[in-house]
């Protein structure tokens, strides 16, 4: 009699609490146009305004680095679309990561995180990376656990910490939850492409954006099939689309000859194929979103092409053929290289028109939005 009262109260309570989980994440209004599908919430972290609101003020806060020098804003910016404008980022002890670092844009439709790890399909689990990562090393809380967490037990943060997880205690897992949930609400789906194409606005696009629109989705560029969808990238899972489209690419960037004389991508960053160990992924990457491309330059995993009309040269030429220097060699000929990556003709008004719809994905509200923002108060 006495475990089977255990039990219904045990089973009044999970529902009791399921009910109050669901309540809590149904509160939570997402910023989206009519008819988009919301992105997938893990259950064990619904979303909800007070998680967001810790979130933003971790996410922008130096004392979650071990030395307080950096925050993840020193990496993201709003500005860049939450990239940045360097090459490779630069970790909180002043080491250069061999990436560039990718923009935070509707990183909650994302499929795979990061640039070429095919394992990392959480928020939760990617944001551990930067906190405790130490090969390279980016935030540096490794070692200085307790040292970073009690920064966190104080007025500000207690009251923040009790409204969005009430009678639990600070810990790295909330920290991590928190962040995750700031950064999923980072929603850019306000450009003038999405003025034309989802609110019926034929004035949003010029002439040229539109020519433009009609060769990045044609086939004789092949641009849509790594950059499709209404997030512009291989890499979207949603409540409606659940396949993993496995978004990684070589695009003839590099072919450099190695100390065995095998040709493929320089040693220090082999892409996908660190993680899988499979030779095929070798130069593989995650063909990021297209959406605020304008602002997030440099270009590719390590930021070695320097604007949007170099980009476009890049794909019509069918790679890149490096002549001088230690990464000397042919990416056009790169044998692992995709079957899209074929090269093509591209007149200087066709390369116009390309640019004109490339810029027309612009969210310029997103690039400002206080929400998104650092709190001044």
């Amino acid at each position: 009699m006495g475990s089977k009262l255990f039990y219904c109260i045990f089973l009044i309570f999970f529902i009791v609490s399921c009910s109050k989980q669901t309540n809590h994440q149904a509160s939570y209004q997402w910023s989206l146009p009519k008819g988009f599908p919301k992105p997938q919430i893990p259950n064990d972290n619904p979303m909800s305004d007070e998680k967001v609101q810790l979130g933003r003020a971790l996410f922008f806060d130096k004392k979650l680095s071990f030395n307080q020098q950096q925050s993840c804003s020193s990496c993201h910016l709003q500005q860049y679309a939450f990239g940045e404008n360097i090459s490779q980022s630069v970790g909180s002890t002043g080491q250069v990561h061999r990436r560039n670092s990718p923009v935070l844009v509707n990183i909650a439709y994302n499929k795979t995180l990061t640039w070429a790890h095919d394992g990392l399909t959480t928020l939760e689990r990617q944001i551990l990376l930067p906190m405790f990562g130490e090969f390279p090393i980016e935030l540096g809380i490794a070692g200085h656990e307790e040292e970073v967490l009690v920064r966190f037990k104080e007025d500000k943060y207690l009251t923040l910490f009790s409204k969005a997880f009430p009678e639990k205690d600070i810990s790295f897992d909330l920290i991590v939850k928190a962040l995750a949930s700031f950064v999923r609400s980072l929603i850019s789906l306000n450009s003038p492409f999405d003025k034309y194409a989802y609110e019926g606005d034929d004035t949003a696009l010029s002439a040229s954006a539109l020519r433009g629109m009609n060769l990045f989705f044609s086939e004789k560029l092949e641009c849509h099939h790594c950059h499709g969808g209404f997030n512009f990238t291989q890499s979207t899972s949603h409540e409606k689309q659940l396949i993993d489209r496995r978004p990684f690419h070589n695009t003839g960037l590099y072919n450099v000859k190695n100390n065995k004389q095998e040709s493929g991508y320089p040693e220090i960053d082999v892409g996908l194929k660190e993680i899988s160990t499979l030779s095929r992924d070798n130069g593989r990457f995650r063909a990021p979103t297209l959406r605020n491309i304008e602002v997030s330059a440099p270009y590719m995993h390590d930021g070695s092409i320097n604007t949007l009309a170099e980009v476009l040269d890049f794909y019509a030429a069918g790679g890149r053929e490096i002549k001088h220097g230690i990464n000397k060699g042919d990416g056009r000929i790169n044998r692992l290289k995709s079957a899209f990556i074929k090269g093509f003709e591209m007149s200087q008004q066709d390369k116009e028109d390309l640019l004109a719809f490339l810029l027309s994905l612009t969210d310029k509200e997103f690039l400002t939005n206080e929400h998104f923002s650092i709190d001044k108060e």
